[in-house]
């Protein structure tokens, strides 16, 4: 199994970013996936999460991320709007033990292997 994220950078405010996870190994539509960040000094936190017949977002991002996949390349998207700097940090792409329920999907330990993580900075 391997995940791997791509697509952070440097935007100002308010432009968009693409983020991709690229998966091997397994079949999406047996696992969710989710996407997490971490900024600087604080806690993993979830972002958004998709497995078949859900998608869960954070309340910070909200109206502004989209999460997507296309199980015939095996890839996850993360398509984020209308950025603010407090979107700074580096992004993770997981996938977890299973198909997880809202309840769930936020806590890391539900998450077996991981990618390497993209950095993305929005200055003001």
């Amino acid at each position: 199994v391997q995940l791997q994220a791509s697509g952070g950078g440097l935007v100002q405010a308010g432009e968009s970013l693409r983020l991709s996870c690229a998966a091997s190994g397994f079949a999406l539509d047996d696992y969710g996936i989710g996407w997490f960040r971490q900024a600087p000094g604080k806690e993993r936190e979830g972002v958004s999460y998709i497995n078949v017949g859900r998608k869960f977002y954070a309340d910070s991002v909200k109206g502004r991320f989209t999460i997507s996949r296309d199980n015939a390349k095996n890839m996850v998207y993360l398509q984020m709007n209308s950025l603010k700097p407090e979107d700074t940090a580096v992004y993770y792409c997981a996938r977890a033990y299973g198909r997880l329920l809202s309840s769930l999907w936020r806590a890391p330990p539900n998450y077996a292997y991981w990618g390497q993580g993209t950095l993305v900075t929005v200055s003001s």
